[in-house]
Order: structure tokens, then C-alpha cells, then sequence
């Protein structure tokens, strides 16, 4: 049997969702009215319903995020929204609660949000025993690691592809609670790894100032699709469920058609998840939309710098380097490619983000809004490309139909049009119409196609049409438009009526966890969560940081990202080339803020304290 390959898109919102689909997603992902790790992007029961059913129609699915942290006067009313969501056809929850799993659910699929810990095989595993159908991987996983999952467990495995990196593994930042009592895992993410930085060394010298340090590139990992795929990856998620109608449908035409490439190279095995091929009137690229530059993080390994130090907003397409500053214009390398309207991004000479509005584009020469003093060489960044947005915005810049075969022929008391999809769904229309020849009893079959070829705003073409009539009949072209309308429209109410929702019902199992005791970084924040891991062999369970934070002495995150490894002072990967150790520890200050950094080169990792906080420092080996 073949394997189904997905691209999974975010959607803020209904209107988002649709347009990803008709941009080419096989699924969606969206937040409910409540619960989502996204407060700004929650939706009406209404919308998603309405979102469901046009997703539905192209075979594509749709997955609710209910993927914050619960506390106890919250589960009813979290068990009662499941119900509702089950209820208009939702495909899965994407959830990290572990309370959800003790819930009385109905049977719908439960997929664990990479807020989950979902790092390593054993836990990896537990998980899909305990009837978790797909586990959404932490990003930190390079391809052998996946693998190793893979051959663990027959679980989906999905994975993100592009968008935008936590810095810190996935459900283990508390910065925001302990900067401003706001929750990351809770969906009120402060966005603290965004701001900028000094970092001291312990002697107190300010070796950077000012500098976003804890800010990395976004991920893109699109022509990694095919190993990602032979690795055991079903599939791929596109982060950003804040991001504009743009990104979405960029991003997503863009993997539509590297995957499309890879599905046909590899038809035997693999196939499309969902119906449908997309059109567009753009020619997609991710330098396009919104990113801080591209890293493909630690899928092949520890391997180049990864920060994005100088902004944390979008750099955007590189254009070219500055030639000169020419009266109240610039000469810009490749400036033929600039339009009126344009941003432009480049960093200053204090090392900052800054930026321009182009008035004017002309022969090369850029004519600013604000004519800023800029040094001859300095590379110039497009990150917001106006003539590209206008097009991409319009309702008609993609646009996904379903291919069918029509058929008109005659019966006893008049005429049939039957129409036949892709999916061999059928639709059959008949017309009680008397037959006449026509005039001269000519051919007029050929107006008959032109008409039942106009498909319009359906979601359908009409990709092959036969004519089989015993002779020349006559049919107003009205009853043929009546007609194709009316086949079409049963069209869609059977393939609503014949989708297969996939569903689960969860029984309450009792194998072990990999782990007999667990820190606050298991989030656990209720009773109910409680009970689950105490019966699977739990004996120690920390409460969630959000119950239990010591301000002031408390590690705030966990990351694989390391500032020793930026800045090429790893005693590992730059032993032979680093003259002289750092004197830690290292602190990042902004403002009344200040962390302290600690390095765990074992597991190659970095942890984040508060100042108070006291811990060993590892001697470099």
C-alpha cells in the first residue's frame, strides 16, 4: 500500500485555512475557541465547522490545537469543547496535556503536540502505545535520530519543514512566567528570546552589546523533503498560524511543488494525501515572505552558525550590494529587480536592522522615502516586496480544483449528464427534455463541450467530456448550463457524504513510562495529568513552573542552541582553532533583566538561569 505525504499548513483563521488549501495543503491546522499555544489566533466553533467542510471536500483534514498546559477548573470545559469539535467533523487534536488522555472522549485521533517532549524513541513510543496516532517531532532532530523513532514505533511521524524556530526545545521555555507571570505554555508567549542583549563574562567584561543573541534563523528544511521522507516522516508542518495570507499561501505553493516533484519521481511508493492540483499566477519562493534568513537547525548535525543576532524582525530577499549614493537615490545591484513600494532591510553601521520605503524605482537607481546615510558595499535586503504581494493577496493567485470526467447522453424521456472525479465519486443528473434534431440536423457538439467546460468558481474542471447521442439532438444551452450546475453541486454533497474521518476511541492503558520520575519540565499542571503518568509507574512528578516558580533561582529554558558555539569558543567543535576559553559564566542582561548561561557539553546543550541562581560550572575537557 503507498504511503500518503502531507503538507500541513497553519491557519489564523477561516479565511487563511481556505486559502491554504486551494494553495495545495493536504491538511490544516487551527486553534479552537480556547487552549491553543496561540492566544491571537483562536476561532469560532462556527468558522472551524465551516473550514471542516471545505477542507473535507478535497479530501484534506483538519486538526484542532488544544495544546496548552491545563490547570484543574479547566477540564470540563476543555472535555465538553472536544465533544463540539468532534461533533462538526473534526479530524484530530493536536494536544500536550496529558489530562486529555483520562478524558471521557469521543473517538477522536489525539496527536501530541511537539510541546510533549517528543525527543527520543522510548518516550516516543509510550506515546503510540498509549494510542496517540501521530506524534509531532521537536525540531532539535537530526535524520538519524528520526530514523531510530521510525524503527521504534509505526506512529505518524510529523515533522516541521519551514517557519519560524523556537529557541528553546518545545515546551520548556519559561521566560515569559518569569518575566511577567505570562505562560508560553499557556499560549501568551512574551517573545523574551527576541529582545536585545549584552553578554558578560564572568570577569564582568561586556564582550557584545546590544545584540540579539538568543534571536535564530528561521527553518527551512524543504530540500531535506526526500531523506526526511525515507527517514519514516509522513508529515510536513509549516509553523506560523500568526503569519499573513501571504506566507501561508507561499510557503505552501512552494513545498506543493518540491513534494509533487518527489511524489511523481517516486509514484510507486508514495502518494499525494489529498485531491485536487493547485494553479497559481506567482512564482513561489520562501526568500519572498517573511524570515530572518533560513537554517536547516541540527537535521544534518551541528554544522554552521545559526543566530540571527543583528534583528530579530524579516530580512527578506537579498538583492544586492550598494553601489553608491547617488544625489537623493541609490545604486543597487540588481536595483532593476526594485519596484515602487518595496521595503528594503540592511544592517547599519551600529549593527543594527534598519530600513527604507522605496518612493521610486528607476533604472537601477532607488529614490528612498527617508534618504539614510548607508556605506557603499552594504548588502541591501528586500522584505517587503509590494508588486509580489498585490498578486499574491488576490482570491484568484491560487486556485485548486478536482478533475472529473463528464458525460452527456441520452435516455428514454430525454437526457443524462453524468460526471465522474478523480476519486471515482459520481454524480448523475437527468433532464426530461423532448428530442429534436437541429437545423439541418448539423453537428452542434462542439458548443455542447464549450459550455460543460465552464466550470467557474466550482472547485471542479471538467477535464474530459464525451457526447454520445444517437443523432444530431438539439439542447438550449441553458439546460446544458442547468445541467452541469446541478451535477456538480451533487457533486460536492457526495464527496462530503462518502469522506472517511479516520477515528479512534482511547482506552486507558498502563504500560510503563520511560521515566519513574519528572521534573517541572513535563508541564504537569492537574490532578488528571497526574493520575495518568502515576498509572504508568510515575512515582515522583514535579509540579508545572507555573505552580511552583522560585523567582529569581529557577532554570527558565532548556535549548541546543549554545552562544559558545556562535561565537566559535566551543571546546568541542573549535578545540583547535579558539584562542583562549571564555570566563563563565557567561549572563545576558537587558535592562533590569539577567540570566545566567549554562553549558551541558555532554548532551550538548544550554540552559538559562536566573541571576540568583547558583550551579556548577563544567570544566572543559
Amino acid at each position: 500500500m503507498k504511503k500518503k505525504i502531507e503538507i500541513l499548513a497553519p491557519a489564523k483563521d477561516l479565511i487563511h485555512g481556505m486559502a491554504a488549501i486551494n494553495a495545495g495543503a493536504d491538511a490544516i491546522y487551527i486553534g479552537a475557541p480556547q487552549f491553543g499555544a496561540r492566544s491571537n489566533a483562536h476561532n469560532s466553533i462556527e468558522d472551524v465547522a465551516e473550514l471542516v467542510k471545505y477542507a473535507h471536500l478535497f479530501n484534506a483534514q483538519v486538526f484542532v490545537v488544544i495544546n496548552t498546559i491545563l490547570y484543574d477548573d479547566e477540564l470540563e470545559t476543555c472535555r465538553k469543547l472536544i465533544w463540539e469539535l468532534y461533533d462538526i467533523g473534526v479530524d484530530a487534536l493536536i494536544i500536550q496535556d496529558m489530562a486529555i488522555m483520562e478524558m471521557d472522549l469521543p473517538p477522536i485521533v489525539l496527536h501530541a503536540s511537539t510541546q510533549a517532549n517528543n525527543r527520543d524513541a522510548d518516550k516516543i513510543k509510550f506515546l503510540a502505545d498509549a494510542g496517540i496516532k501521530r506524534v509531532v517531532l521537536a525540531r532539535e532532530l537530526n535524520l538519524h535520530q528520526i530514523r531510530e523513532i521510525h524503527e521504534a514505533t509505526d506512529v505518524e511521524l510529523e515533522f516541521f519543514v519551514t517557519g519560524a524556530l523556537c529557541v528553546s526545545f518545545s515546551g520548556n521555555c519559561y521566560m515569559s512566567v518569569a518575566n511577567g507571570e505570562r505562560s508560553a505554555n499557556r499560549g501568551s508567549c512574551a517573545q523574551n528570546c527576541r529582545l536585545p542583549y549584552n553578554l558578560i563574562d564572568g570577569n564582568g567584561d561586556t564582550l557584545i552589546k546590544n545584540s540579539h543573541l538568543l534571536s535564530i534563523k528561521d527553518f527551512d528544511v524543504s530540500d531535506q523533503i526526500p531523506n526526511l521522507i525515507e527517514a519514516g516522516i509522513c508529515s510536513f508542518k509549516i509553523e506560523g498560524r500568526l503569519k499573513d495570507i501571504v506566507y501561508v499561501k507561499n510557503n505552501v505553493s512552494y513545498l506543493r511543488q518540491k513534494l509533487d516533484a518527489f511524489l511523481e519521481q517516486n509514484s510507486d511508493r508514495y502518494i499525494k494525501a489529498s485531491s485536487g492540483k493547485s494553479t497559481y499566477t506567482f512564482e513561489s519562493s520562501l526568500d519572498k515572505s517573511f524570515n530572518r534568513g533560513y537554517t536547516d537547525y541540527f537535521v544534518n548535525e551541528r554544522h554552521q552558525a545559526i543566530g540571527s543576532w543583528e534583528s530579530p524582525k524579516s530580512k527578506g530577499q537579498y538583492i544586492g550590494k550598494l553601489i553608491k549614493t547617488v544625489g537623493n537615490s541609490y545604486q543597487i545591484e540588481n536595483g532593476e529587480l526594485l519596484n515602487n513600494g518595496d521595503g528594503l532591510c540592511f544592517i547599519n553601521e551600529n549593527n543594527e536592522a534598519d530600513g527604507i520605503y522605496v518612493n521610486r524605482a528607476e533604472n537601477g537607481f532607488v529614490y528612498p522615502n527617508v534618504l539614510k546615510e548607508i556605506k557603499d558595499g552594504t548588502f541591501i535586503y528586500r522584505n517587503n516586496d509590494a508588486a509580489f504581494i498585490k498578486i499574491v493577496e488576490r482570491e484568484d493567485s491560487a486556485v485548486r480544483k478536482i478533475s472529473t470526467t463528464l458525460l452527456l447522453s441520452e435516455n428514454e424521456n430525454g437526457f443524462e449528464l453524468k460526471a465522474t472525479d478523480e476519486d471515482r465519486n459520481v454524480s448523475v443528473v437527468t433532464l426530461v427534455h423532448p428530442k429534436e434534431q437541429t437545423k439541418n440536423n448539423e453537428s452542434i457538439e462542439e458548443n455542447f463541450k464549450i459550455n460543460l467546460a465552464k466550470t467557474g468558481f466550482t472547485p471542479y474542471n471538467a477535464d474530459e467530456i464525451t457526447i454520445e447521442f444517437s443523432q444530431n439532438w438539439f439542447l438550449p444551452i441553458s439546460k446544458i448550463n442547468e445541467m452541469r450546475r446541478t451535477v456538480y453541486e451533487q457533486l460536492s454533497e457526495i464527496r462530503l457524504a462518502n469522506y472517511v474521518r479516520e477515528e479512534h476511541q482511547m482506552v486507558k492503558t498502563s504500560h510503563p513510562y520511560p521515566e519513574s520520575k519528572l521534573d517541572f519540565m513535563y508541564n504537569v499542571a492537574n490532578k488528571t495529568a497526574r493520575k495518568f503518568y502515576e498509572r504508568h509507574g510515575v512515582t515522583e512528578i514535579e509540579q508545572a513552573f507555573e505552580l511552583q516558580w522560585d523567582p529569581g533561582k529557577s532554570r527558565v529554558m532548556t535549548t541546543k542552541y549554545c552562544i559558545k558555539y556562535e561565537l566559535e569558543k566551543c571546546p568541542k567543535y573549535h578545540k583547535d582553532t579558539m584562542d583562549g576559553k571564555l570566563k563563565e559564566p557567561l549572563v545576558l542582561k537587558q535592562g533590569e533583566l539577567e540570566y545566567k548561561l549554562k553549558f551541558n557539553c555532554k548532551p550538548c546543550e544550554m540552559e538559562i538561569w536566573e541571576k540568583d541562581a547558583e550551579f556548577e560550572i563544567e570544566e572543559d575537557n
